[in-house]
């Protein structure tokens, strides 16, 4: 007999008090009605803001006003499509189908992880996952897809590896043993922001490396032992209708998976040629890599290899028999996707009428201000600013429009403290990455429900949420910790990069 799932405790209830929501879609309908009736109200009460980027006196914008329906009027579909997380999900999905119709995916899987322990499987998820930033928000779709499939592949509850991979690249999505692209863009809000103090400040992309270095070692680890000890015992055995395939790879399987290696090798080669010369294709203006068309067109290339990858591997061993069954496999792979779609409407409503009514900037400066009020140094200091960043990142998910707004007030508050502005923008990308999985806007949490939903129908808001919060606690936990040590030994946050002001 195996273990049944346990819903009790304090993460059960989390569970049931989210999954007695009404559907995401009028969920959102509720919210958004919500969100007109307080930006009418706000705008009445003359609420208002300075943005610290700009020194514009920012006021709330009322939806409910003639001009705030207008807006709507007119921007309706253009707020549907022109919502990036779409095209990014439907062209990854198309790209991904393809493989795993050909079969690609699936044997790869079994011929991978044979024999392989859970702990090492665990390790696996969660150490590419929280290094997925380098792909962006592609691995969000990739990693917790392939990490399901691995995790029944080899007898444990397929969501238990989902949840590893969704909370990874998320909650982990920061740290990198890489310089990511978002290193680049950071860097230079928080240059711009301790100029205003020093002018003399000069800094680069590789401002966190180290720090962000050690921080994929260390949640790693953690993240094992929440998966492991947490996650798995609670979901217990796996007992819905999604079964894995058990059975070993065929010859025929095993050649055409030595094509698709081939045809791999062959792509990095043609990649690494248009990027290692100075003056190659992928590169920058001068030679730069990460501010490149490597970078900005990681996806894209990485939907080019998925998709040539399958076709080779398909036509090896004949899932794919002409070319007419290369579209029908891409578009039946969008088929799970029409209820996401759907509620991609009403979010990308909602997220734009929120950016309309300026509430998002509203609340972070007079949010960040209070805490400056407040007069906090040292550790109190950095948990009020990591406290404060998850606050806002439910109500604001993209970190870089929040950093061009914290930024102004945090660098310039800790260089006066004597911190330095490295260590400001490493709180800062702490507080930013704990709360992804959590916050109920995030784009990308219905197409985990949906992923979810493969393997238990009843998967709901609360399932993702209860399973993905004992991840951000440790990583919370954590990180916090990893701070306190470089505090303590002022270590190196990256090259010429230290806690204190020199």
């Amino acid at each position: 007999m195996g273990k049944e799932r346990k819903t009790g405790g304090v993460l059960g209830a989390i569970e049931r008090a989210g999954n007695t929501l009404p559907h995401p879609f009028i969920l959102f309908l509720y919210i958004t009605a919500g969100l007109a009736v307080l930006s009418a109200v706000l705008s009445l009460m003359g609420v208002s803001a300075v943005n610290p980027t700009t020194g514009e006196t920012v006021t709330v914008q009322n939806i409910i006003s003639r001009d705030g329906l207008v807006w709507i009027v007119e921007n309706m579909l253009l707020n549907f499509s022109g919502f990036a997380p779409l095209g990014l999900v439907l062209a990854m999905q198309m790209a991904i189908g393809l493989a795993e119709g050909s079969g690609l995916l699936d044997t790869f899987m079994r011929r991978a992880i044979l024999g392989v322990p859970l702990w090492a499987l665990s390790a696996t998820v969660l150490f590419l996952g929280i290094n997925g930033s380098i792909a962006s928000e592609a691995s969000i779709i990739v990693i917790p897809a392939l990490a399901a499939t691995a995790f029944q592949a080899v007898g444990k509850h397929p969501i238990a590896g989902l949840i590893a991979g969704y909370a990874a690249t998320n909650a982990g999505f920061t740290a990198n043993i890489l310089i990511t692209g978002t290193d680049a863009l950071l860097y230079g809000v928080t240059e711009d922001a301790a100029q205003m103090i020093d002018p003399s400040v000069t800094l680069t992309p590789a401002i966190n490396w180290y720090f962000m270095i050690v921080s994929c070692l260390v949640l790693t680890v953690v993240g094992v032992f929440v998966n492991d000890r947490i996650i798995v015992p609670r979901l217990g055995e796996y007992k819905g209708s999604e079964k894995a395939d058990e059975r070993t790879a065929t010859d025929l399987e095993k050649k055409g998976l030595r094509n698709a290696g081939i045809f791999t090798l062959i792509y990095a080669i043609l990649l690494l040629i248009c990027l290692v010369p100075q003056n190659g294709l992928l590169r920058g203006e001068n030679g730069s890599i990460l501010e490149s068309p490597f970078i900005t067109g990681l996806v894209p290339i990485l939907i080019v290899y998925f998709v040539l990858a399958g076709v080779v591997y398909g036509k090896t061993v004949g899932t794919i028999k002409d070319s007419g069954d290369i579209p029908k496999m891409m578009a039946n792979s969008l088929q799970s996707l029409t209820g996401y779609i759907v509620l991609v409407f009403v979010i990308a409503q909602f997220i734009n009428m929120f950016s309309y009514t300026n509430l998002g900037t509203i609340i972070a400066v007079n949010a960040s201000d209070a805490l400056q009020k407040v007069g906090f140094t040292g550790i109190p200091l950095v948990i009020g600013v990591i406290l404060l960043t998850i606050l806002v990142n439910f109500v604001m998910t993209s970190g870089t429009a929040k950093w061009y707004i914290f930024a102004p007030i945090f660098v310039p508050m800790f260089m006066l403290l004597g911190y330095s502005p490295e260590f400001a923008q490493v709180i800062y990308r702490i507080g930013d990455s704990i709360a992804n999985p959590l916050t109920p806007i995030y784009p990308y949490l219905p197409i985990v429900i949906g992923m979810a939903q493969k393997y238990e129908k009843n998967t709901g808001i609360g399932t993702i949420i209860s399973m993905t919060l004992p991840y951000s606690i440790a990583f919370l936990i954590v990180w916090i910790a990893q701070v306190i040590v470089w505090m303590a030994f002022n270590l190196p946050l990256g090259p010429g990069a230290s806690v204190f002001l020199a």
